[in-house]
This record gives structure tokens, C-alpha cells and sequence, in this order.
């Protein structure tokens, strides 16, 4: 890919002060991108411009994407990468626990394209690319709550792109595998054997491996691109062919 495909468009990544967040926002401006990042803690963030923002607080959010756009006069790209991890089987997580993860992860990706929405209708190249998982399409024990929000954003992301298609606006998302991010870090270090866990997550995924945060930024890239204007509704797996493969055990 040419590293001006993007030369004129501003982007803007929630969550992007780190993990995949920041992967993505490193790779569009690696395409010529202009690139904000949206964060509660946006210290040290790699970009243009850094503005501190709270998904899951509408006037927060709406301030940010007005304040992106009054810097660059336009906005091309959103890319929905904020977002809180959750553990535990159905009995576990408590009301409270619910309403915040869902309101992050969901409501979150929904406050923000509604703000981007005015400005992106007035993009020749709109695109919109959610983070969701390979939690959305497959049962993984301890993760019902987490499940349940990233299976909304998938879903969220079809109905969007069925909303806004005539609009000239694509929407499509990523399903990460397990991925080397620091929340999968910090997951590792509580376990009672880290090491055991990791090769754990490792041996899941049929190529062997975490996913690392630059090839799902890779792949948000892709979609993003004007080059891809004719994909949208579409799910790509970043995950080692977790969600569709059935290999025989090693040696059988």
C-alpha cells in the first residue's frame, strides 16, 4: 500500500493512547492520515493531536469530536477502540458490573458515531471501523458479560452499516483473537501462574500465538482505507483462525 492513500483525511481513534488503539492510530498516520486519539489518560499518545475524552460521558464525547474537527475542518475516519475487559460466567458479574461494561463497550461505540455522524455525511471517503472480538463468535468460558458486549458491537456494526450505506459511510469491525495488549498482560499477572495462562491462551489459537496489536491495526487499516470502498457490514478475524478452524491435535 502506497503511504498516501489517506493523504487529506483526518481520523480520529477512541482508546488510542495504547494496546490496539494506539497500534491503529500509528498505522493511518503511517497512510498519511491526519490522527487524533481520544482517551481518558491520553498522555504519551503518539498523534497529532491528543484530546482527553470519556466514552462513556456523551458531553465528553461530543466536545472531543468538535474539537477535532474545529483543528482539521473535516473527519474521514473513526475507529472505535475504547474499551473494558470483564471476567466471570453468568452468576458472577453484578448489576453494576453489567451497566458499566455494557455502557462503555456499547452505549460508548454508539455516543461516538453519533457525534461523528454530522461530519462524516459530509466525507467523500466515511469510514467507520468498531473493535469488536472473537468473543462475539465464540463461546469462551468466564467471558459472558465481555461476550455480550463486543456480540452488540458486532451486531451494532451491521445495523449501522445497513443505516448509512446510502449515506455514502462504511462501517465494518475487527474480531481480535487473544491479543499482546497490556489488559491481556495485566490478566496474566493476577493468575496464580502466569506462564501456565499464557501458553494456555497461546495453545487456543490454532496458529500458536497471541495476536499482536499491529496486525489488527493492520487489518483496521484496511478497512478504513478509501481503497476499500466497496466493503462494509463485513467482520474480518485477526485470530489465528481461532473462529473458523478445526485442526487435528499435533502428531495425530
Amino acid at each position: 500500500m502506497s503511504g498516501q492513500e489517506m493523504d487529506g483525511l483526518t481520523a480520529l481513534v477512541t482508546g488510542g493512547a495504547s494496546g490496539i488503539g494506539a497500534a491503529a492510530a500509528a498505522a493511518l498516520a503511517a497512510r498519511g492520515a491526519r490522527v487524533a486519539v481520544l482517551d481518558r489518560s491520553p498522555g504519551g499518545a503518539e498523534a497529532a493531536l491528543a484530546v482527553q475524552a470519556d466514552v462513556a460521558d456523551r458531553a465528553s464525547v461530543e466536545s472531543a469530536v468538535a474539537e477535532v474537527v474545529q483543528r482539521w475542518g473535516r473527519l474521514d475516519i473513526v475507529v472505535n477502540s475504547a474499551g473494558v475487559g470483564a471476567q466471570g460466567t453468568v452468576a458472577d458479574n453484578p448489576d453494576e458490573e453489567w451497566a458499566r461494561v455494557l455502557d462503555i463497550n456499547v452505549a460508548g461505540t454508539a455516543r461516538v458515531v453519533a457525534a461523528a455522524l454530522p461530519h462524516l455525511r459530509r466525507s467523500p471517503s466515511a469510514a467507520v471501523v468498531n473493535v469488536s472480538s472473537i468473543a462475539a463468535t465464540a463461546g469462551l468460558p468466564s467471558r459472558v458479560l465481555y461476550s455480550a458486549s463486543k456480540g452488540a458491537v458486532l451486531s451494532m456494526t451491521l445495523a449501522m452499516a445497513a443505516d448509512h450505506l446510502r449515506e455514502g459511510i462504511r462501517f465494518n469491525c475487527v474480531n481480535p483473537g487473544t491479543a499482546d495488549t497490556p489488559w491481556v498482560s495485566r490478566l496474566l499477572e493476577s493468575a496464580a501462574d502466569p506462564a501456565a495462562e499464557r501458553a494456555a491462551l497461546e495453545a487456543r489459537q490454532p496458529h500458536g500465538r497471541l495476536v499482536s496489536a499491529d496486525e489488527v491495526a493492520e487489518a483496521i487499516a484496511y478497512l478504513a482505507s478509501p481503497r476499500s470502498g466497496s466493503t462494509t457490514g463485513t467482520a474480518l478475524a485477526v485470530d489465528g483462525g481461532m473462529q473458523g478452524l478445526r485442526l487435528r491435535p499435533v502428531g495425530s
